[in-house]
């Protein structure tokens, strides 16, 4: 089979105009023919018009038909012939808008689908790329439950309602990570009302929004419009919108849009001829080849400029290439510079990270994929630190194994790897680290600092797992003291939403296609747990007001004059931001002790007069108390925060 052959590829694949809509397609250079059908509907139904595309006389492998008449309204596919059989009809690889389930796209005047005044809502004003708070968010998750009190349940629209609007604005965020929001394939869009639940990490088209999170999926520009009018509420407020890409395998291959236009181009296989697995989930795209590396930088690309999205999380980021991650840096910093944005060159401006893993081998060469150990070759992006994670709750590999909050002593040079961002830091031993055994980040910006996302346990439920029969406040306690580490270190700070709700799953592992009754955020939690919430919306408050000092790993050169870790012990772990007025801090010196022990611990400071504004119960800027010494005494399973 010979593959789409090296080109600058044109996936504009459907252009209206009331006068005619003109079709384009890739396909592979021994394609033998493009059927091209219109429908009167989304599904069913017949076929209106059939028309043969004609290959193009200069690109192999690229074909065009014109269909003159307003088809406004229609939707087509396309069926591709090789070796005298033809693939199966399909919307093609870069359907912009689709009918139900996705199955055929859709003929609409994309224009029509913008708000009012949307573009000047289309992009908000770039942060530094230290300023981000970042909350991941399922649709479903956040607004289904009665108790949100929100209108539009599930749907994008929920994110347009004022009371969510103005909750995300109190807790201080100003990231919103939501969870792939593209066509997927696992939820039936026919059939809603049975309250089907995915992830969606299961990619059928990449760039339509999915219409299970629309008010009506059968009209497609239902769901691209309110996709928009979530943006545009989200940028009012001042919000960056973070997008969920999964450009590494697809929902299926035989079945998929990739290999139904470009038979084993999409795709890498191992030597014996099999599908290569990096995924996990059957199959790993080839961003190392120049049609998916064209295909991955036009659909950020389009997000950006068509959606407004402010920057995007790579799902299993390893499994792409080094040199194509790079490529969208570089792509994406251009396009807002061309956008008359005043940005320079590093620090990036666009906000990308992924994880940096794969979920198994991949058929192309280690050192070339965009694997964690390998961020100092991609200075524009970051990743998650599983060093900080895992340091904090426990290995990933074991939901009972406790780890520093569970008073278990070894991994404190792993919660200070996460500290110092990934960083080179002469107080630490690399050699302790859980997973790296050197820095692997060049600024701390590259460095995600988390301790639970949408994958795996949730923290209330890793705690309750790993520690058995913790009473309920000592699981708070932990809690706010896990959440403190997260916040007060250098790298960029990451939760999952409702973690400030004191969110549970009922203790599942791996809830992706759980029901409502496993994933839903139970808003009464606020009026039972008011401490924890406060304490969230005082800490991102504390972290904004004093970015200066969570900051300056942008040089590693001033964090080792600035970051000092003070002595600690088992379960023990203190640190010092000092001399802080020079980088423009109100506060000389920052100190934060975090104690995992189930016993008060002592800590020796350097003498002077401090103010605690954070005592493991609550976080008060203004000062709770004060103390001159020269050493203080920890609570169990607390975190302090102190300044002079």
């Amino acid at each position: 089979m010979a593959t789409a052959s090296a080109r600058d590829y044109n996936f504009n694949e459907m252009t209206y105009s009331p006068r005619a809509t003109e079709f384009l397609l890739n396909t592979n250079d021994d394609a033998q023919g493009v059927t091209l059908r219109i429908y009167d509907a989304g599904k069913d139904g017949k076929v209106l018009k059939k028309v043969e595309m004609k290959r193009d006389k200069n690109i192999a492998g690229e074909w065009h038909a014109t269909i003159k008449g307003d088809l406004k309204g229609r939707f087509y596919t396309f069926d591709v012939k090789y070796n005298g059989k033809y693939m199966g009809e399909n919307p093609g690889i870069f359907a912009k808008a689709v009918g139900v389930n996705g199955r055929r796209g859709a003929i609409i005047d994309m224009a029509e689908t913008n708000p009012e005044g949307w573009e000047a809502g289309r992009h908000t004003n770039l942060m530094h790329i230290y300023d981000h708070i970042i909350y991941e968010m399922h649709h479903r998750d956040f607004s289904i439950d009665p108790s949100s009190g929100l209108e539009h349940k599930g749907k994008f629209l929920a994110l347009t309602e004022p009371k969510a609007i103005e909750y995300l604005k109190d807790l201080g965020v100003n990231t919103i990570h939501i969870l792939p929001s593209y066509d997927y394939a696992s939820i039936d869009e026919e059939r809603l009302a049975e309250g089907n639940y995915n992830w969606g990490y299961d990619p059928v088209n990449y760039n339509v929004p999915e219409g299970g999170y629309s008010t009506n999926p059968y009209d497609p520009a239902t769901r691209i419009r309110e996709f928009k009018l979530m943006v545009q509420a989200l940028h009012k407020a001042g919000i960056q919108v973070v997008l969920d890409v999964v450009y590494n395998h697809t929902f299926s291959i035989d079945d998929g849009n990739f290999q139904k236009t470009c038979p084993d181009t999409f795709y890498r296989k191992n030597p014996d001829g099999s599908w290569s697995n990096g995924s996990g989930c059957g199959n790993e795209t080839a961003s190392d080849r120049d049609i998916m590396r064209a295909y991955m930088m036009a659909s950020v690309k389009y997000w950006m400029e068509e959606y407004g999205i402010d920057g995007f999380r790579f799902d299993l980021m390893g499994v792409h290439d080094i040199e194509t991650m790079n490529a969208i840096a570089q792509m994406v910093e251009e396009e807002f510079a061309k956008d008359n944005y005043s940005i320079p060159r590093f620090p990036p401006n666009v906000l990308l990270y992924g994880e940096g893993w794969s979920a198994g081998s991949c058929a192309y060469p280690n050192e070339k994929l965009a694997m964690k150990a390998h961020m100092k070759q991609m200075p524009a992006i970051a990743a998650f630190s599983d060093e900080m994670r895992d340091a904090l709750r426990g290995p990933w590999d074991g939901d009972d194994k406790a780890a520093f909050l569970g008073g278990v002593p070894g991994f404190e040079e792993s919660l200070k790897f996460g500290i110092a961002g990934a960083t080179q830091h002469p107080q630490i031993d690399y050699s302790k680290v859980n997973y790296s055994k050197e820095p692997w980040a060049n600024y701390s910006s590259q460095m995600i600092s988390y301790v639970s996302c949408h994958d795996d346990m949730c923290l209330v439920d890793r705690l309750k797992t790993s520690i058995p029969n913790i009473s309920q406040k000592d699981l708070i306690k932990l809690d706010l003291m896990a959440q403190t580490a997260v916040f007060t270190s250098q790298g960029i700070p990451f939760i999952l939403s409702g973690e400030e709700m004191l969110r549970d799953k009922k203790g599942v592992h791996n809830s992706y296609n759980s029901p409502d009754s496993i994933n839903h955020l139970d808003w009464n939690n606020l009026k039972r747990y008011p401490q924890v919430y406060n304490y969230y919306k005082n800490l991102i408050a504390l972290r904004k007001h004093h970015i200066a000092a969570f900051s300056i790993g942008l040089s590693n050169k001033n964090l080792a004059k600035h970051l000092e870790f003070l002595p600690g012990g088992d379960c023990l772990v203190a640190y010092r931001y000092k001399d802080l007025k020079k980088l423009g801090d109100k506060w000389s010196n920052i100190i934060v002790i975090l104690n995992g022990n189930n016993d008060k611990r002592t800590v020796k400071l350097p003498k002077s007069t401090y103010t605690i504004v954070g005592d493991g119960d609550t976080i008060n800027e203004d000062g709770i108390y004060t103390l001159t010494t020269d050493e203080i005494i920890a609570p169990p399973r607390s975190a302090i925060i102190m300044h002079d």
